[in-house]
């Protein structure tokens, strides 16, 4: 897949310009959207994603189109699980509702540039060592074990990283959000910093730990650094709007976990077989290619990616009615009886 710097350009300037109005839309009147916005927006970008891989099935043909559908699957599955650590970073640095969509977007904005220089890295190193490949594998696959043991736990357990708490420790930071801005002047003159910046830290530093694994996963179902970065791109522009619009819903999604490390373990056995074909550490296989380790079809991989999410969410679905019908039927008894007395 060969993108002339004109496309590259292109979708930088389009993209930018949709961040933009975007942040122009919040920043005229800061508010918590309500569910019909969020839905909105959220169909906007899912549309947005859905028409891009469209423009890339006509234009470089469906190989390449599975490739971004299934990578924008993962990293739209890990962005979701992100969001559990968005609420907990909003919670504890007490942010109030009508700024934290503006906050969001900033965010995530940082947390993409921060990304962009991170895919550059990966692409140039995966071009130059093969073996690599090995090492990314190894990684999720053991990610993936330590998700289906712990669940959310990890997520859950939210600790400030070194960056934040050298921010608090040097820079003069205030407890008022300004109406969100980032500094505030003082009634004697002094001007200091609003906590609006050590939220914005927290997110796209925390995005950053999590990009750990979501990154190499995409490099897993395409090497192409295009599309791993327009799979960022498209995975995180609709996440401030997913944050409001499942908002309490996050809870009820018991087997995430399960699906993600399904994802994760896949994604890392399918690299390594991969690192296998293009084999050419001297001590496996004599440093030749190993022509008997399986190839997996795009085809596949997006099915695997898919079948995951679904079968997992409607699962949790599933699970969350039936704990709402015991519920109700223990209730109903109890009161009952004390209408009985």
């Amino acid at each position: 897949m060969n993108v002339p710097g004109w496309v590259w350009l292109g979708t930088l300037v389009v993209l930018g310009l949709i961040m933009v109005f975007d942040l122009i839309v919040i920043g005229r009147r800061p508010h918590e959207p309500s569910m019909r916005e969020s839905t909105m927006w959220v169909l906007l970008y899912v549309s947005l994603a859905v028409l891009f891989g469209a423009a890339v099935w006509i234009t470089t043909g469906g190989e390449h189109a599975g490739q971004f559908y299934a990578g924008w699957l993962t990293e739209y599955s890990l962005s979701i699980d992100n969001l559990f650590v968005f609420v907990i970073i909003m919670s504890k640095f007490a942010v109030p509702r009508e700024y934290q969509q503006k906050l969001l977007l900033i965010g995530i904005v940082l947390a993409l540039l921060l990304r962009g220089t991170f895919i550059a890295a990966g692409a140039a190193v995966v071009s130059r060592f093969s073996w690599v490949f090995y090492l990314f594998g190894a990684f999720l696959v053991y990610t993936a074990i330590k998700l289906a043991r712990h669940g959310q736990d990890d997520d859950e357990d939210f600790q400030e990283n070194g960056f934040v708490r050298f921010c608090r420790r040097m820079l003069p930071l205030g407890s008022d959000y300004n109406q969100g801005r980032m500094t505030q002047r003082l009634d004697d003159g002094r001007l200091i910093l609003t906590p609006v910046l050590i939220v914005l830290v927290a997110i796209s530093t925390t995005d950053l730990v999590f990009a750990l694994d979501s990154i190499p996963a995409v490099f897993g179902l395409t090497k192409e650094p295009y599309l791993v970065f327009t799979v960022n791109v498209f995975a995180l522009m609709g996440l401030r709007q997913l944050y409001f619009l499942l908002g309490h819903l996050l809870d009820r999604l018991v087997y995430l976990s399960t699906g993600l490390a399904v994802i994760l373990g896949f994604v890392g056995a399918k690299l390594i077989t991969e690192a296998l074909h293009e084999n050419q550490l001297p001590f496996i296989n004599g440093g030749d290619p190993v022509a008997w380790a399986p190839k997996v079809p795009v085809a596949v991989s997006l099915g695997v990616v898919a079948g995951a999410l679904v079968i997992t969410t409607i699962a949790s679905l599933l699970r969350s009615w039936n704990s709402a019908r015991g519920e109700v039927a223990l209730v109903r008894p109890l009161d009952r009886a004390d209408s009985d007395v």
